[in-house]
Protein backbone atom coordinates (compact mmCIF):
# COMPACT_ATOMS: atom_id res chain seq x y z
CA UNK A 1 0.00 0.00 0.00
CA UNK A 2 1.31 3.80 -0.85
CA UNK A 3 2.20 6.17 1.25
CA UNK A 4 0.01 9.91 0.01
CA UNK A 5 0.88 12.63 1.70
CA UNK A 6 -1.99 15.10 1.67
CA UNK A 7 -3.16 17.86 -0.56
CA UNK A 8 -2.11 20.56 1.98
CA UNK A 9 1.16 18.79 3.03
CA UNK A 10 2.23 18.95 -0.28
CA UNK A 11 1.11 22.83 -0.86
CA UNK A 12 3.01 23.17 2.17
CA UNK A 13 6.10 21.86 1.02
CA UNK A 14 6.33 23.85 -2.17
CA UNK A 15 5.56 27.23 -0.48
CA UNK A 16 8.75 26.43 1.22
CA UNK A 17 10.50 25.57 -0.92
CA UNK A 18 9.73 28.93 -2.99
CA UNK A 19 9.47 30.84 0.14
CA UNK A 20 13.38 29.76 0.68
CA UNK A 21 14.35 30.99 -3.19
CA UNK A 22 12.13 33.95 -2.89
CA UNK A 23 14.37 34.92 0.30
CA UNK A 24 17.72 33.93 -1.38
CA UNK A 25 16.85 36.50 -4.34
CA UNK A 26 15.80 39.12 -2.53
CA UNK A 27 19.25 38.68 -0.17
CA UNK A 28 21.13 38.82 -3.02
CA UNK A 29 19.38 41.99 -4.78
CA UNK A 30 19.91 43.60 -0.67
CA UNK A 31 23.42 42.42 -1.28
CA UNK A 32 23.92 44.70 -4.66
CA UNK A 33 22.58 47.67 -4.14
CA UNK A 34 24.79 47.64 -0.57
CA UNK A 35 27.89 46.86 -2.50
CA UNK A 36 26.36 49.60 -5.18
CA UNK A 37 26.09 52.20 -3.21
CA UNK A 38 29.13 51.97 -1.13
CA UNK A 39 31.01 52.81 -4.96
CA UNK A 40 29.11 55.40 -5.55
CA UNK A 41 29.64 56.75 -1.97
CA UNK A 42 32.85 56.23 -2.54
CA UNK A 43 32.99 58.05 -5.77
CA UNK A 44 34.32 54.93 -8.01
CA UNK A 45 32.78 55.71 -11.10
CA UNK A 46 34.14 52.48 -13.16
CA UNK A 47 32.97 50.05 -10.35
CA UNK A 48 29.56 51.92 -9.63
CA UNK A 49 28.72 51.57 -13.38
CA UNK A 50 29.24 47.79 -13.05
CA UNK A 51 27.55 47.50 -10.07
CA UNK A 52 24.79 49.07 -11.39
CA UNK A 53 24.68 46.81 -14.68
CA UNK A 54 24.91 43.93 -12.70
CA UNK A 55 21.80 45.22 -10.07
CA UNK A 56 19.65 46.41 -12.99
CA UNK A 57 19.93 42.77 -14.33
CA UNK A 58 19.27 40.91 -11.22
CA UNK A 59 15.96 43.31 -10.46
CA UNK A 60 14.49 42.69 -14.17
CA UNK A 61 15.20 38.74 -13.15
CA UNK A 62 13.27 39.02 -10.48
CA UNK A 63 10.30 41.45 -11.72
CA UNK A 64 10.08 38.88 -14.40
CA UNK A 65 9.83 35.74 -12.01
CA UNK A 66 7.28 37.64 -9.51
CA UNK A 67 9.78 37.58 -6.85
CA UNK A 68 9.12 41.43 -6.63
CA UNK A 69 6.59 43.67 -7.94
CA UNK A 70 7.27 45.29 -11.18
CA UNK A 71 6.93 48.51 -9.60
CA UNK A 72 8.98 47.69 -6.89
CA UNK A 73 11.49 46.71 -8.92
CA UNK A 74 10.39 50.06 -11.09
CA UNK A 75 11.09 52.33 -8.12
CA UNK A 76 14.38 50.63 -7.07
CA UNK A 77 15.74 51.12 -10.33
CA UNK A 78 14.87 54.54 -10.57
CA UNK A 79 16.44 55.45 -7.07
CA UNK A 80 19.91 53.55 -8.32
CA UNK A 81 20.25 55.38 -11.59
CA UNK A 82 19.30 58.75 -9.32
CA UNK A 83 22.25 58.11 -7.02
CA UNK A 84 24.76 57.45 -9.37
CA UNK A 85 23.60 60.28 -12.55
CA UNK A 86 23.77 63.12 -9.12
CA UNK A 87 26.97 61.04 -7.75
CA UNK A 88 29.04 61.30 -10.87
CA UNK A 89 27.18 64.32 -12.61
CA UNK A 90 29.63 67.05 -14.51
Amino acid sequence: MAVKKSSAEKRHQQSEVRRMRNKKAKSAIRTLVKKFTESCHAKDATVAAENLKVLTKELDTIGGKGIMSKNAVSRKKSRMMKLYNVTFAK
